[in-house]
């Protein structure tokens, strides 16, 4: 069962989350909160699987929860929802922690789906959709601490493998699990055990922070 915290201002938004979430066998609502402060408390109270967080709410907005939330070291993962006109502010929720985001006219499917992704630390936007928001978005966005390091003296590559930043900087490119072991002539499983180990030399929670990674550490240049 995956238990899920609505995170939303808007009481009819939360409603029909909760109604959606609730007629599936495999989830349940444990919470609603009304802004970035209650989140991050009842975050903290139920330990929900997932968070459903919107951006614009009053007081603590939710990029400030979300970076509250995962700072925290919880296993708590956080899915963004927010309007197609902010989506920069999608990334900067990103770049905060969230293993994702959705637009809020999603189709419900899309939603469930997505929600199950970030519960089992899968990204909910595909790799190469990835790529596209981060070259639209990223030079709009002060660098993150640490960003004006280069590859081969940044502290957060350190203990990788020449194998595994070659991985590191084409998960950055956009590529899946299979054009990886297909352009790099590897089985699958072993790429899998690659991104496992990036993922946990780097202290990224999913494949979205470590393509976030490859941009901040400049193995990946926007286009």
């Amino acid at each position: 069962m995956t238990t899920v915290l609505i995170a939303d201002d808007q009481p009819l938004q939360r409603f029909g989350s909760r109604m959606l979430l609730e007629s599936q066998d495999d989830m349940t609502v444990v919470g609603e909160a009304t802004n970035g402060a209650e989140a991050v408390r009842m975050t903290a109270e139920l330990h929900p699987d997932v968070v459903l967080m919107d951006i614009r709410m009053p007081g603590l907005d939710g990029i400030e929860a979300t970076r509250r939330i995962t700072a925290a070291g919880a296993r708590t993962r956080v899915l963004i929802v927010t309007t197609f006109d902010l989506d920069e502010y999608a990334y900067a929720g990103l770049r905060a922690g969230a293993s994702g985001f959705l637009v809020k006219d999603a189709q419900p499917e899309d939603l469930l789906s997505g929600i199950r992704a970030v519960a089992t630390g899968d990204a909910v936007v595909a790799p190469s959709l990835t790529r596209r928001l981060l070259d639209a978005y990223v030079h709009h966005l002060p660098a993150a601490p640490g960003s004006t390091a280069l590859p081969d003296n940044d502290p957060r590559l350190a203990s990788l493998t020449d194998r595994e930043r070659e991985i590191l900087t084409v998960i950055g490119q956009g590529w899946t699990n299979t054009e990886i072991a297909t352009r790099l002539h590897l089985a699958e499983s072993t790429v899998k055990t690659h991104v496992g180990r990036i993922l946990a030399k780097t202290g990224s929670r999913d494949r979205i922070q470590a393509v976030i990674l490859a941009y901040d550490t400049k193995l990946v240049q926007p286009s």
